[in-house]
C-alpha cells in the first residue's frame, strides 16, 4: 500500500505509527550503545565478577510483566465495550508503573547498603553503568507513565471506542517495549555480564 493513499485521518494515524517506530528504534540504538559499553568494560581488571542484582530489581521485573498483562486488558475490555473494566485496568496499570520505579529506587538502596555509590571512595565501573542503565530506564518509565496518564485522560474524556482506540495502541506499544527492554537490562547485567 502506497502511505500516500487514505484519508488525512489514515495519513496521520500512519505518521504517528511510524513516529513511535523511530523513537524505540531509537531507544534500542541507546541502550545497544550502553550494553555494548558493558561488554567491553567487563574486561577491566576492576570490574566486579561477584555482584548479584539486587532482589528489588528481580521483583521489578515481575512488577512490569504484570503491567503489560493489565494493559492488554485494558485494551481488551475497551474492545468489548466495558468501560468500568477499561478504567480499573488502566488505573492498575498506572499503579504498577509507580511501584515498578519504587522497586526501583529500593533497589538502588540495596546497592548503597552493600557499601557501592554511583561516584566516590566506594564506587565502580560495575555499580556506575548498573545505576546509569537502571535510571536511564526508569527516565523510559515515566515517560511510559505519562503516556498513560493522557490514555487515562482520554478514557475518561470517551474519546477511544472499539474502533477508535490509536492513542491506547501507541501507548500500550511503548509500555510493552519498555517492559521488554528492563527484562533484557536486567538479565544481561544479572546473568551475561
Amino acid at each position: 500500500m502506497d502511505l500516500t493513499e487514505g484519508t488525512i485521518k489514515e495519513k496521520n494515524d500512519r505518521a504517528k505509527r511510524m513516529m513511535l517506530w523511530f523513537g524505540i528504534i531509537s531507544l534500542i540504538m541507546s541502550f545497544a550503545g550502553l550494553t555494548s559499553a558493558v561488554l567491553v568494560s567487563r574486561k577491566r581488571e576492576d570490574w566486579l565478577q561477584d555482584f548479584e542484582m539486587p532482589q528489588a530489581f528481580l521483583i521489578s521485573c515481575i512488577i512490569i510483566v504484570i503491567s503489560s498483562i493489565t494493559f492488554i486488558l485494558a485494551k481488551r475490555a475497551l474492545k468489548a465495550n466495558n468501560r468500568g473494566l477499561t478504567t480499573s485496568m488502566l488505573l492498575l496499570t498506572f499503579g504498577l508503573g509507580i511501584a515498578f520505579i519504587a522497586s526501583q529506587f529500593y533497589g538502588f538502596g540495596q546497592i548503597v547498603d552493600s557499601g557501592y555509590y554511583f561516584t566516590g571512595e566506594t564506587s565502580n565501573v560495575t555499580m556506575s553503568f548498573i545505576y546509569v542503565i537502571a535510571f536511564v530506564h526508569i527516565l523510559h518509565v515515566v515517560a511510559g507513565l505519562i503516556s498513560l496518564l493522557v490514555v487515562i485522560y482520554n478514557h475518561f474524556k470517551q474519546k477511544y471506542t472499539a474502533t477508535e482506540l490509536l492513542g491506547m495502541e501507541l501507548s500500550a506499544t511503548f509500555w510493552h517495549f519498555i517492559d521488554i527492554l528492563w527484562l533484557f537490562l536486567f538479565f544481561f547485567l544479572a546473568y551475561l555480564v
